[in-house]
C-alpha cells in the first residue's frame, strides 16, 4: 500500500457498506454494449447529460450494428452536449467496428481486451467488467479518488495506485459494490469543494475530522 493501513479503515468501510448498500449505477443503459458507450461518454461530462443524451441515442442507436449505420458528422452532432464529442464519437465508432468484426457484437469480459479497443482505459474497462459483468473490479473516478484520500484509505498518487491501495484493503468480493460505495458518498457528502462534514456518516471516525 503507498500509505500505512488506517487502524479504524474497516469500521470506515463497514458504515460505507450499511449507508450505501442500495447504491448502483447512476447511467441508465439496457445492455453491456450500452452501459460500454454511456461510460465512455461520461469523461469530463456528468452522469444527468449523459443521461439525456443516451435517452435520444439508444432507442435508434442503442445496438452495434445500429450505431454503425452512423457516419462521424452524425454521430458527433447526436452527442455534442457532451465534452470531447468529436473525440468520443470516433472511439465510440472504431470501438464498435472492432465488436462487430473481432467479437460478433458482444463487448469482451476482460480487461485486457476491453482496454485495447478505442477510447477504453483501465477505469471504463473496470466499470463494464463490475458493473456489466458483475465481475471483481473497483474502477477508480475522481469521486473514489478524493475520498479514498481523505478517508486515509490512499495516498496513491494516480488512480491506479489508489486501485490497488482499495483492492488490498476491500474483500475481493466487495470490489464492485465498493466502487458505488464511493462515489456515492462522494457525491453526496464528500464534495469536492464543500463537504458536508456536519452530515457525514462517518464523520466520528474520520481522519479529518477526529
Amino acid at each position: 500500500m503507498s500509505v500505512k493501513k488506517p487502524e479504524n479503515y474497516q469500521a470506515i468501510l463497514a458504515r460505507l457498506a450499511e449507508v450505501y448498500a442500495d447504491t448502483e449505477s447512476a447511467l441508465h443503459f439496457g445492455s453491456t454494449y450500452q452501459l460500454l458507450v454511456a461510460v465512455m461518454l461520461s469523461a469530463q461530462t456528468n452522469d444527468n447529460q449523459v443521461n439525456k443524451i443516451t435517452a435520444s441515442l439508444f432507442p435508434d442507436y442503442g445496438t452495434p450494428e445500429q450505431m454503425i449505420t452512423l457516419s462521424l458528422p452524425e454521430l458527433e452532432e447526436k452527442i455534442q452536449t457532451c465534452g470531447l464529442y468529436k473525440n468520443k464519437a470516433k472511439n465510440i465508432l472504431a470501438a464498435t467496428h472492432i465488436l462487430l468484426t473481432q467479437y460478433g457484437g458482444e463487448v469482451p469480459h476482460t480487461r485486457e481486451e476491453l482496454v485495447a479497443l478505442p477510447g477504453v482505459g483501465r477505469k471504463t474497462a473496470n466499470v463494464v467488467l463490475s458493473v456489466g459483468f458483475g465481475l471483481p473490479a473497483l474502477a477508480v473516478d475522481t469521486h473514489i479518488y478524493r475520498v479514498a484520500h481523505r478517508l486515509g484509505l490512499s495516498s496513491g498518487k494516480t488512480p491506479d495506485a489508489v486501485e490497488a491501495d482499495l483492492c488490498a484493503l476491500i474483500p475481493e468480493a466487495d470490489w464492485a459494490k465498493a466502487h458505488h460505495w464511493f462515489i456515492w458518498h462522494g457525491r453526496r457528502v464528500c464534495d469536492a469543494r464543500r463537504p458536508k462534514c456536519a452530515d457525514c456518516p462517518v464523520g466520528d471516525i474520520c481522519p479529518q475530522l477526529i
